[in-house]
C-alpha cells in the first residue's frame, strides 16, 4: 500500500490493515475548499497533521463540514515538496493508546499544500488569492514560539525583519513579515473579517501573534508602505481576531518502532526524511490518544464547528486559567524536568523515565506540592484530575515514542513560563513561602548541568537546539565534571537573567540555592543520581 489518492480507492487492502479511510468525497471537498477555503494553517509539521487535520477529518466524516484545511508552511519549505505534495497531501495518523492498543487512520482533510515563500511567485500568488477570500474564517498556527519572536536576545531587531520593515509588504522575506503582508492583501480587497488563532505551546499566544503582526503593521505606516487605517484594522477585533488558545497532544518524532508495525501491515511509504533545517517528518506521523485545545471564542466571520469534535470555545479568561494550568504546573514543568535529568541518566525514552522511582518522585513534587498551590482551577478541566492523568498514564504510556532529547529543544524559551511564572506566584503570595520550591530549583540547577554536555557517567552527550545554546555553553565552559565551588562567577550571568527565569533569581532569594543545588551537581561522576536521592529523602 502507498499513500496517494489511486491507492486509497481499492478501500479493501487498506480494511484488510486496519487502517481507517477518510469517510467523504474527498474530489468534492479539495474543490470545494479551493473554490471557498474556510481555514489556513500555517505550519506543516507533525502536531497539525495529528491533531488540527484530524478534527477537521472528523467534522467531514460526520457531514458538519464539506471544506478541508489549506496547510501553509512558511519555515521549511521542504516538508510541502518531500512529504505533502507526493503523498497527494494524505498522511497516516497512528495514535498509541496506553491499553496498548493502536488506531490507524488515513488523514485526508488537507486539500492543499502551499509553500509562503515570496520569492515564489505563484506560490505567494495562490496565498494572495486565498486571502482575498470572503469565505475565509481562520487561519491558525503551529509554528513554535520562536515563531513570533523579531528581535535576538539584545532587543535588536531580526535581518530579514528590518528588511522586511523598509521593504514593506510587496516580498516579506520574515515569517510574521509574510503573514502581515497576507493580512495587508485582505484589508485592501474588503477589509474582510478574520481570526488569527495561534494554537502554539505558548503562554498568551494569541497576544504574542497579535503583538509580532501589529509591530510589522506600525512599522510599515510608520514607514510609509501601508495606510494607518491598516493598522486600525489590525486593532479592531470586531474585524481581525487574535484569540488565545491551550493545545495539548503529544506528538513525537516519527518513530522506527511504529515503521516497523506498518510495514508488516503492507503499508510501504514508511521512509523517514530529516530536513536541512532538522526537521524530523515521514509519511505517518505517530501520536498519544489524550488531546485538549481550549480556544477563546471569537472569530468575527465565524468559524466551523469544531466543538463537534471535542474543542472548547470557552472565554479569554478561562482559556489563560487552563493554559497557566498545563504549562506553568501540571504538564510541561514536569516534561522539562525529565527531559533535563533524563539525558543526565542516559535515558532516551520518556516512558522509561517513569520507571524510575527518584523521577517520579521528583516530578511528583513539583507538580503536586510545589505547583498544584498556585494553580486556579479554569472550571472546565480539573487540575489535579489532570495532573494524575499526566503523571498516571501519559507519561508511563510503553507505547509512546517520546524522548527526553526532543523535549529539552528550546529550554531557555520555556524556562521562564514552566518554572518562573510558578516562583513570582510563591514571591507575590503572603501565605507560600519560596523555600518550599526546592525541587524546582533543584531542575534549574539541573539545566544548568545539562548545559555541560557531559552527563552523570561522565560521557559526553550533543545538546539538543537551543537558541542561547552557544552563549551559555561558553559561559560554563571553564566548569568541569568533579570540579569544587564556589561557582558564583560563573553562575551569575545566568541566574540572574530576568528573560531566561522570569525573575533575576538572586533578588528573589532563590540565586544561592541553585548555585548550591549545581556544586552537587557537578561534585563527580554519580553526583546528579545521588543529589537527586538527597533532596528527595529530605522532602
Amino acid at each position: 500500500m502507498h499513500l496517494n489518492d489511486l491507492e486509497l480507492k481499492n478501500r479493501a487492502q487498506w480494511q484488510k490493515a486496519g487502517i481507517r479511510l477518510p469517510a467523504f468525497d474527498r474530489e468534492q471537498m479539495i474543490s470545494s475548499t479551493k473554490r471557498e477555503p474556510v481555514w489556513v494553517h500555517f505550519g506543516a509539521g507533525n502536531i497539525f497533521r495529528a491533531f488540527p487535520a484530524a478534527l477537521q477529518q472528523e467534522l467531514l466524516n460526520g457531514g458538519f463540514s464539506r471544506k478541508g484545511i489549506i496547510v501553509v508552511e512558511g519555515y521549511d519549505e521542504e516538508i510541502i515538496d518531500r512529504m505533502y505534495r507526493p503523498h497527494d497531501n494524505l498522511s497516516l495518523l497512528v495514535t498509541l493508546k496506553s491499553n496498548g492498543t493502536i488506531d490507524k487512520t488515513v488523514i485526508g482533510s488537507i486539500a492543499e499544500s502551499v509553500k509562503a515563500d515570496s520569492g515564489l511567485e505563484n506560490e505567494f500568488a495562490r496565498l494572495k488569492e486565498i486571502f482575498r477570500c470572503e469565505s475565509l474564517q481562520m487561519v491558525s498556527f503551529t509554528i513554535t514560539e520562536k515563531g513570533y519572536r523579531l528581535t535576538r536576545e539584545n532587543g535588536d531587531f531580526l535581518p530579514d525583519v528590518q528588511t522586511d520593515f523598509s521593504s514593506g509588504p510587496s516580498k516579506p522575506k520574515s515569517y510574521i513579515g509574510k503573514l502581515t503582508a497576507l493580512c495587508y492583501e485582505r484589508y485592501i480587497h474588503g477589509a474582510r473579517p478574520l481570526a488569527l488563532v495561534s494554537m502554539d505551546n505558548c503562554s498568551h499566544n494569541g497576544a504574542k501573534l497579535y503583538a509580532a503582526v501589529h509591530t510589522f503593521a506600525e512599522k510599515w505606516v510608520e514607514n510609509g508602505k501601508t495606510e494607518k487605517e491598516f493598522l486600525t484594522y489590525l486593532e479592531d477585533p470586531s474585524r481581525v481576531s487574535f484569540p488565545w488558545s491551550m493545545i495539548d497532544k503529544i506528538t513525537p518524532r516519527p518513530d522506527d518502532g511504529v515503521k516497523a508495525m506498518l510495514e508488516k501491515a503492507g503499508f510501504e511509504d514508511t521512509k523517514g526524511e530529516i530536513t536541512a533545517k532538522n526537521t524530523y517528518v515521514a509519511p505517518f506521523v505517530n501520536s498519544e490518544e489524550t488531546q485538549y485545545l481550549v480556544i477563546e471564542d471569537q472569530f468575527p466571520n465565524g468559524r466551523p464547528p469544531l466543538e463537534k469534535a471535542g474543542v472548547i470555545f470557552t472565554d479569554r479568561a478561562t482559556v489563560e486559567k487552563t493554559e497557566r494550568m498545563k504549562v506553568c504546573t501540571c504538564l510541561n514543568p514536569l516534561h522539562t524536568a525529565l527531559a533535563i535529568f533524563g539525558c543526565l541518566l542516559g535515558y532516551t525514552k520518556i516512558n522509561d523515565e517513569m520507571k524510575d522511582k527518584d523521577l517520579v518522585g521528583l516530578i511528583r513534587r513539583i507538580g503536586y506540592q510545589e505547583g498544584l498551590p498556585v494553580v486556579i482551577d479554569p472550571g472546565i478541566l480539573s487540575p489535579k484530575a489532570f495532573l494524575d492523568e499526566v503523571i498516571n498514564v501519559r507519561l508511563p504510556n510503553p507505547f509512546l515514542p517520546d524522548t527526553p532529547q526532543r523535549i529539552v529543544t528550546d529550554t531557555s524559551l520555556k524556562i521562564p513560563i514552566r518554572y518562573g511564572e510558578t516562583i513570582k506566584a510563591y514571591l507575590s503570595s503572603d501565605k507560600l513561602e519560596t523555600g518550599n520550591l526546592k525541587m524546582i530549583l533543584l531542575t534549574l540547577a539541573g539545566w544548568c548541568r545539562y548545559l555541560m554536555g557531559v552527563d552523570d557517567s561522565g560521557n559526553s552527550f550533543d545538546r539538543s537546539p537551543d537558541p542561547m545554546l552557544n552563549k551559555l555553553t561558553v559561559m560554563l565552559s571553564s566548569v568541569k565534571l568533579g570540579q569544587k565551588g564556589p561557582f558564583h562567577e560563573v553562575l551569575r550571568p545566568i541566574l540572574s537573567n530576568k528573560e531566561i527565569f522570569g525573575v533575576n533569581l538572586y533578588e528573589a532569594g532563590l540565586g544561592n540555592t541553585v548555585e548550591a543545588d549545581f556544586a552537587e551537581l557537578v561534585s563527580s561522576r554519580g553526583a546528579v543520581r545521588a543529589t537527586l536521592k538527597k533532596h528527595l529523602s529530605n522532602g
